[in-house]
């Protein structure tokens, strides 16, 4: 009887993630179009906040932790985010454009880091495997 119970919770906490998610990336990216001055800049910011704590409780679930994990899923994300970061620098004026390509190069960064230590735990002999 506990087990529908259980199911229908996690489910509903899923939800709810998801939603804080989708809903801080909205409000952190689509503020402008409705709000101006401070209160687009409040908007931008708790939007962030929102989606940054979301995704983040959302990236420890086990199934996506073994997504993000992969091999060819931090050589895209450090590819990928490596390009955009070098083309935000050039492409956009001024502090947003220094901002938003350290953002894109600090997730580059983590996916080499995650590449780096994914490759040490792989390597023949580490862990006690004869190869």
């Amino acid at each position: 009887m506990n087990a529908p119970l259980a199911a229908v919770r996690k489910f509903l906490a899923d939800l709810i993630l998801w939603t804080g998610f989708i809903a801080g990336l909205a409000a952190s990216s689509g503020a402008g179009t409705l709000l101006d001055g401070t209160q687009k800049t409040i908007a931008t910011g708790v939007g962030a906040v929102v989606a940054l704590l979301a995704g983040s409780r959302i990236a420890k679930k086990p199934r996506v932790k073994a997504f993000l994990s992969r091999p060819g899923t931090l050589w895209f994300l450090f590819l990928f985010n490596g390009a955009t970061a070098a083309a935000l620098y050039v492409t956009m004026d001024g502090i947003k454009g220094i901002v938003a390509a350290a953002m894109m190069g600090l997730v580059s960064l983590g996916a080499a880091g995650g590449l780096v230590t994914g490759r040490r735990h792989r390597a023949p002999g580490s862990t006690g495997e004869v190869g």
